[in-house]
């Protein structure tokens, strides 16, 4: 596991962005950003976002600086358009409207600098009879059909942590959505925007392969019907003889050849074409796969193109073999983490430094952005 820092920036190096503090997915879509070089403020409200992580351990602030700002104070708003003014983008995931009564909204920053890109995270949208409605990402992939497509048929969803709706339909759009406005705001006569990036839009955009199936015929609307739902026999996990699981994947015929080879039912497995015996083939599959271990299966699949990996653990993973030659984790200041992704060529991103503590780097910004009253904002909110 390679051991990161001060490093190189990124290709967003020179891009300023000021993140208005808050939890889930944007923090991590600023922390994707910062990842790439950009020089990520975090606005920390005084007495933190109420939700008991360690600062010191909050990966999804890693390359950020953190400044100290009430908004609710006299000052605290006309200090952050102070920060607006000197920005490329900024990120706020309040409820529709909440930036607007606090005097940080879209009319009010884009006045102050009609290039900024102002990145909006919520999990309904903007508008729509659920905008104000509360919602956590279990609600929002749940109302587009996502979460109804994972697990095993006859029981309930099975709940993919929170990187389906909050990381993948929320954060990566976000920032998908803010580097084409940024791209836009910087072309001749280019002006800024405001990004609407909602989760059930992102969760509902990420099923658009398997819409085209169903409406081609090729998928079922039930979960565990399917060939990438798990439906499939050769397309899913096994339990091995130590109680791990092996993750299951020949698709190919060629691929499959190899797997049923390998697994040593080449001889006696029903014909994986014939669906009325797919449950029959499940059993042969599973029947095989507790006869070892997942470490002897891993040896015996090792090399092959039967596309059979190990069901690894968070804290195994970064000790497997191809990702440590790769160093898709990193160690900095105590903590190992999954590095930044992807890759530049000529512009390689770094962890450049661990989780800003809140206000910590106040006075660093306050010279850096040429915002003096960040000084005296935060002498305000601590004494």
């Amino acid at each position: 596991m390679a051991t990161a820092e001060k490093g190189p920036r990124g290709p967003l190096d020179g891009t300023r962005v000021v993140e208005l503090a808050g939890i889930g997915p944007g923090p991590f879509a600023a922390m994707l950003l910062a990842d790439l070089g950009a020089d990520v403020v975090r606005v920390d409200r005084p007495g933190g976002a109420g939700l008991g992580i360690d600062p010191a351990r909050d990966l999804t602030n890693r390359n950020k600086r953190s400044v100290l700002l009430d908004l609710k104070a006299a000052d605290g708003p006309a200090t952050v358009l102070e920060l607006v003014e000197r920005a490329d983008v900024l990120i706020e995931g309040y409820r529709p409207g909440v930036a607007e009564r606090l005097g940080v909204g879209p009319d009010a920053c884009l006045a102050r600098n009609p290039r900024l890109v102002y990145g909006r995270m919520t999990g309904w949208g903007q508008d729509g009879p659920l905008a104000e409605r509360a919602g956590h990402d279990i609600s929002y992939i749940a109302l587009t059909g996502t979460l109804s497509m994972i697990g095993r048929p006859g029981e309930p969803p099975t709940v993919p942590a929170n990187l389906v709706g909050d990381y993948a339909g929320g954060s990566l759009y976000l920032v998908v959505g803010i580097l084409a406005a940024l791209q836009h705001a910087r072309t001749p006569g280019g002006t800024g925007q405001v990004v609407d990036a909602a989760i059930v839009d992102g969760a509902a955009h990420l099923a658009t392969m398997i819409h085209g199936m169903l409406a081609a015929g090729g998928w079922q609307d039930r979960r565990g019907s399917n060939l990438l739902d798990g439906g499939c026999p050769f397309y899913g996990s096994y339990e091995t003889a130590d109680g791990q699981y092996m993750a299951v994947g020949p698709l190919e015929q060629r691929f499959y050849d190899d797997f049923v080879r390998l697994l040593g039912i080449a001889d006696t497995a029903p014909d994986r074409g014939d669906l009325a015996r797919w449950d029959e083939l499940r059993a042969a599959v599973a029947d095989r796969f507790r006869t070892r271990t997942r470490a002897e299966w891993t040896e015996v699949f090792d090399g092959s193109d039967a596309c059979v990996a190990p069901v690894l653990s968070l804290r195994e993973a970064p000790h497997h073999p191809h990702l440590a030659a790769r160093a898709t984790f990193v160690e900095h200041s105590g903590l190992t983490q999954p590095a930044p992704a992807p890759r530049f060529s000529a512009t390689p991103a770094s962890v450049r430094s661990g989780p800003a503590l809140p206000g910590a780097d106040t006075d660093a910004v306050a010279a850096d952005w040429d915002v003096p009253g960040l000084r005296t904002t935060r002498k305000d909110t601590t004494d």
